[in-house]
This record gives structure tokens, sequence and C-alpha cells, in this order.
């Protein structure tokens, strides 16, 4: 009779377990993710929440104000889409900036030969749009609200046309890699400026 060792059956299992986890990290590394921005909320000088990690581009409603100058103060700013905002030093660019960023570049421009200490800071009054194409009722650019997922944007376009695949839901992302289309779910987030498109179903 031929016996064992229990060193052998160990040996036998921690071998089995780590070729498991292994061949589970290769999985997850192979599936292919859709990236999304960063929008993270912290509180700005005025007491509001605003998006931390959030990139400024064409399209943006901005109100920067800059305490205890109401002549620097600009109201419900529509970002151009050569992103440059002008101020009494010069213009600067913004699409591109977080909104932390750029309150650092204004205040930057500012101290020194027009103010000592300035604060600045940003508001977002409105996104810039997200665009919903193909297989719905209502194509087009639409206002961009926070918590938006592909099922909601469907929604406000109108729904899905008959010959909808929702098997077939592609997004370019703004500022992409290549604008190459990623395909997605119903539950995906959409984001400022993305493109969204519902393919047809031929079955």
């Amino acid at each position: 009779m031929r016996f064992v060792s229990i060193s052998n059956i160990s040996s036998w299992l921690l071998a089995s377990f780590l070729a498991m986890v292994c061949f589970s990290m290769s999985v997850s590394a192979g599936e292919e993710q859709v990236a999304s921005p960063v929008i993270e909320t912290q509180v700005g000088l005025d007491g509001g929440f605003r998006p931390s990690g959030y990139r400024l581009g064409a399209g943006d409603v901005l109100t920067i104000r800059v305490y205890g100058e109401d002549d620097l103060t600009r109201e419900k700013l529509r970002l151009p889409d050569s992103g440059v905002v002008s101020f009494p030093f010069g213009d600067l660019m913004a699409l591109g900036m977080t909104v932390s960023n750029f309150e650092a570049k204004i205040a930057d421009g500012l101290r020194g030969r027009f103010l000592v200490n300035p604060r600045v800071s940003i508001s977002i009054e409105e996104y810039r749009p997200f665009f919903i194409y193909g297989q719905v009722e209502k194509p087009g650019g639409y206002p961009f609200q926070p918590g938006l997922n592909v099922r909601k944007a469907v929604s406000l376009a109108g729904g899905f046309k008959e010959r909808a695949s929702l098997s077939k839901i592609f997004v370019v992302r703004e500022g992409g890699m290549g604008n190459r289309a990623e395909k997605i779910d119903l539950n995906t987030s959409v984001w400022p400026g993305d493109t969204v498109t519902v393919e047809e179903s031929f079955f």
C-alpha cells in the first residue's frame, strides 16, 4: 500500500491555491474597463460643494469669485471653445484644468501687482452637455446631471426606439485616447462631453 505524506498534500493544496489566484488576476487584468473621470466633492471657500477631480471643458458655466474684489468676479461665465478666460493681468487657459488648479492659477496671476493675498473660489453652475445618438427617440445634446448613467440618459432622450440593441451601446469619452468607442451597458456612468451611441438590432 502506498501512502501520501501530509507534507505532500499540503504542498499540492498550496500550489493549487496559488494557481487559482494567478488565473483570477489574469482574467481581471484582461477585462476591458471604460475609464471614467474622477469626480469627487470638496468644500470651496464659499462653503459649497464642488468637484475636485473634474476637468474643465468648453461649455461649462462657471462663477469665479475673488473675495473683496467685485470687479474681478465673473458670474455664470460659459467657457468658449478656446477655453481662454480674460483677466486684467492677462488671458488664462482653463481647458483640461481641475477647479482647484484653475483657482490657484488665477490667484497666482493676481498676487503681487493686484492683490497681496487673493482668495479665489470657482463654482460650476452648469456642466457641459453629453450627447446621445442612434436608436433613441430624441437624439442630440442634453445637460449633464450628477449621477447620470446610460439608462437615465436614454430616458432623457425619449427612450429606446423599437429596433434598439441593448447589447450594442458605445461611448466615446471626451479627451479619451484616440476617441475610441468603448462598449458599455445601461448602468455605465455618463459624464459631461460623452457621446453615447445606441446601435440598431437586426434580430
